[in-house]
């Protein structure tokens, strides 16, 4: 039974992210509770770091450690933990009771915290982009907004801020803005980083990202009008929306029902964008609609296709090609493919090679973590060396072209020693309503 003289000794369990935000939000001030460590999963080198005593707070002098995950058990024990806090996102709901159950034999409890009370309140409209998986199209939903708001509704000032990727250190990182393709080089971003960051750049928009999003939101606060909450995973905001628009995927049907907290964020939409209808099979998508309308029936239903286009089709016909999709939409997102194979496939590719034989080091050890991924290369990044891997595994493998659909131009980042094509893709909404619509009913300048 825990004492009533000592704190509370928590552990966080997180990813470099959502686990800092709810330190931050809840814990940090709290003198009831000790937050004794953070534990880290998913995302490569995180754990081993210290979150720094610049962010950690005066009730955490020297910081708190980040472990990995596999020694929970180990850390209840020898800390005498009282419970366990989840705060990370995309895994099942499976996967979230199989770690409560280690806890609750370990001897501790389990818990969430509720999205209330880490949903910062904003002085600015603050529209939210999330969805039910990673890879489901939340970026490009993200970049269609924005051009909606200053193309369309005459907002000069739009500013997005995106969920957390702080894989450097950690206090420099509290606050990082990105205007410019210089403010990424100077905050030596990953390609999972540059992959958010890019395409707003690229039209003239400010986005910011970090650790301590009371401080982004303050100061993004001083150049914005209307603020666009760009989310990860399918985690739930940091920010309390105005208006909570989800995205979901038919070509991965029923895991709106299955995966944390993708099925929290469908039950608080205002708004549900079904995309990718152009490429998924018909029974997929209707499942999905008869999910969300069951699940969540006052949300809006917007359909959307994600059309797909390269420089030079011709160049694709008839060669041996690599695929590059996005790196998290592979792992732990599962998907065996993405673009990049949609747009070999239909601009008449002969082969799609398959790059796991000759993946090097990092990259190897990707495919041996998730072993779902398919015949194609994931763009892992985070960090100079698997950059450096990445870029040996792509120039290891025997093909005629490369096809790069990621959200950037890879080979500004690594050296490409063969042709390459870059596969983009945008949002087109299908029928009424539009986001357009919803978003001039809700936020129309008059």
């Amino acid at each position: 039974m825990m004492s009533s003289l000592r704190p509370q000794r928590i552990v966080i369990a997180g990813a470099a992210g959502r686990d800092f935000h709810d330190f931050n939000t809840v814990f940090r001030d709290d003198e009831r509770v000790r937050v004794v460590a953070f534990t880290a999963t998913q995302i490569p080198n995180i754990e081993g770091r210290l979150y720094p005593p610049a962010l950690s707070g005066p009730l955490y002098p020297e910081g708190i450690p980040i472990y990995p995950e596999a020694e929970l058990e180990h850390l209840i024990a020898q800390h005498e933990i009282d419970d366990v806090v989840f705060s990370y996102s995309d895994v099942s709901h499976e996967t979230v009771m199989h770690l409560a159950s280690r806890v609750l034999a370990a001897g501790a409890g389990f818990r969430l915290v509720s999205p209330r009370r880490t949903m910062l309140p904003s002085s600015k409209p603050i529209i939210s982009v999330c969805a039910v998986r990673t890879g489901s199209g939340k970026s490009q939903t993200s970049r269609r907004i924005l051009d909606i708001l200053q193309k369309e509704l005459g907002y000069q000032r739009v500013v997005a801020v995106r969920h957390p990727m702080p894989y450097g250190n950690l206090a420099e990182q509290a606050v990082q803005r990105f205007a410019t393709h210089a403010d990424m080089d100077r905050h030596h971003c990953t390609i999972e980083e540059r992959e958010e960051y890019e395409p707003y750049v690229e039209r003239g928009a400010v986005i910011f990202a970090g650790v301590d999003y009371e401080a982004i939101l303050r100061q993004a606060e001083q150049e914005a009008d209307v603020i666009i909450w760009d989310g990860g995973n399918n985690d739930l905001p940091f920010y309390r929306p105005d208006y909570h628009i989800v995205v979901v995927d038919p070509h991965r049907p029923g895991h709106e029902l299955r995966y944390h907290p993708g099925e929290a964020n469908v039950r608080l939409a205002d708004a549900i964008v079904v995309n990718k209808i152009d490429t998924a099979d018909a029974a997929g998508v209707d499942t999905v609609l008869a999910n969300v309308r069951a699940m969540n029936p006052r949300a809006t239903v917007v359909r959307g296709a994600s059309p797909l286009s390269v420089d030079d089709p011709a160049a694709i016909a008839g060669k041996r090609v690599l695929v590059i999709e996005d790196g998290p939409t592979l792992t732990h997102g599962e998907m065996a493919y993405g673009a990049g194979v949609v747009a070999a496939r239909q601009y008449g590719a002969a082969e799609i090679v398959d790059p796991r034989p000759y993946a090097v080091r990092t990259i190897a050890a990707t495919y041996q973590k998730y072993p779902t991924t398919g015949p194609v290369l994931p763009a892992m990044g985070y960090g100079r060396e698997q950059m450096a891997d990445l870029e040996e595994t792509i120039n290891r493998t025997p093909v005629d072209l490369v096809l790069v659909a990621t959200p950037i131009d890879l080979a500004r980042l690594v050296d490409i020693d063969k042709p390459s094509q870059r596969v983009r893709y945008e949002l087109q909404e299908i029928g009424r309503p539009t986001l357009t619509d919803l978003l001039r009913a809700r936020f129309s300048r008059g």
